[in-house]
């Protein structure tokens, strides 16, 4: 299988015993195909005019950089027209975005942060986009799309996934049959396939969190840490390594290829949280558990939880599973 095209894999799928729908497939490539545009602007940096801020901020109050808003509508426009989408939701919009009656529509909802650790593109480290789809509820059928039909548990996902523009275009996806990478050919301008199904390699001692925020965190928290940095005279008897890039993909992508866990959790002084459920935390964790390892926000499932709003935000730790467990033990 390594080197075949994502248009074969997809279709491979759709023959396979699980029987993608050929609407999520479109879709899918739909989606991969925007990113490559997005990864091509990336790319050009200060040449395409594409770095620094602008003088507005996001619904989530946070000042919006160029690169930002020009990946949120690369991404509307590629998926609006397709058929295959009933609507849209994004990390920089408000609220939802219904496909145009122009167009026809699908049975698919698709959510995304059209570019996940935009802080770091001005510094060039490597950047992303996280993507989820969900199917509209069957009584969504004859009637406009509301918000509430996006509030669904992460588990109910049917495919999940992010691009991430490093030293090398990388595509890592899920339908629900394990996770798969793809590199992009930029030669032929071909997402192939480079690796997979990943499994996410146990026993590794490392882990990426935010030590500047120690004192936001539970004592749960503070133990597994601190377990970790007491070395070989601690109770893990091994020497750990930290790393954190402030990028969400590049650290779960670390771990997903190399092992180990990741941490942003709750600001136990004020009940805050960083992460967006809909947006990052059900994306990520979805691949998390096709890969082998577990997600939580300190004691719950993350695929469990419903949606109280479009733009929730949540604690959350991912990877290694039996080193998810000990944190959950000691919460």
């Amino acid at each position: 299988m390594q080197g075949m095209s994502l248009a074969r894999f997809l279709i491979e799928q759709q023959r396979g015993a699980a029987a993608l729908p050929a609407e999520l497939r479109l879709l899918i490539e739909t989606v991969a195909r925007a990113c490559k545009t997005i990864g091509h602007a990336v790319s050009k940096g200060a040449l395409g005019e594409v770095l620094g801020s602008l003088d507005k901020e996001n619904v989530q109050g946070e000042v919006q950089k160029k690169l930002d808003v020009i990946a949120n509508e690369l991404l509307l426009d590629a998926n609006e027209w397709g058929g295959h989408l009933a609507a849209m939701a994004s990390e920089e919009m408000a609220t939802i975005h219904r496909i145009p009656h122009r167009y026809p529509k699908g049975e698919c909802l698709l959510l995304f942060d059209p570019i996940d650790g935009s802080s770091n593109i001005d510094v060039c480290l490597s950047v992303g986009t996280i993507f989820s789809v969900l199917k509209a509820p069957a009584d969504a059928a004859g009637r406009e799309i509301a918000e509430e039909d996006f509030l669904q548990a992460g588990s109910n996902q049917v495919a999940a996934g992010y691009a991430i523009y490093g030293p090398q275009p990388l595509l890592v996806l899920s339908v629900g049959s394990g996770v798969y990478e793809f590199t992009l050919d930029r030669e032929i301008g071909s997402w192939r396939l480079t690796d997979g199904p990943i499994r996410i390699p146990a026993g590794t001692p490392e882990f990426a969190i935010n030590m500047a925020r120690r004192r936001q965190w539970s004592d749960a928290v503070v133990r597994f840490v601190d377990d970790r940095v007491a070395g070989e005279t601690g109770p893990c008897g091994r020497e750990f390594t930290m790393r954190w890039t402030g990028s969400m993909v590049a650290d779960v992508h670390r771990i997903l290829k190399r092992g180990g866990t990741f941490c942003y959790p709750t600001d136990v002084r004020t009940g805050g949280a960083r992460l967006r459920l809909t947006y990052e935390a059900n994306p990520m964790s979805y691949l998390i558990e096709q890969a082998g390892g577990a997600s939580i926000d300190g004691a719950r499932r993350i695929l469990d939880i419903v949606p109280t709003g479009l733009h929730q935000r949540v604690g959350l730790m991912l990877g290694d599973a039996d080193e998810i467990a000990m944190l959950r033990e000691t919460a």
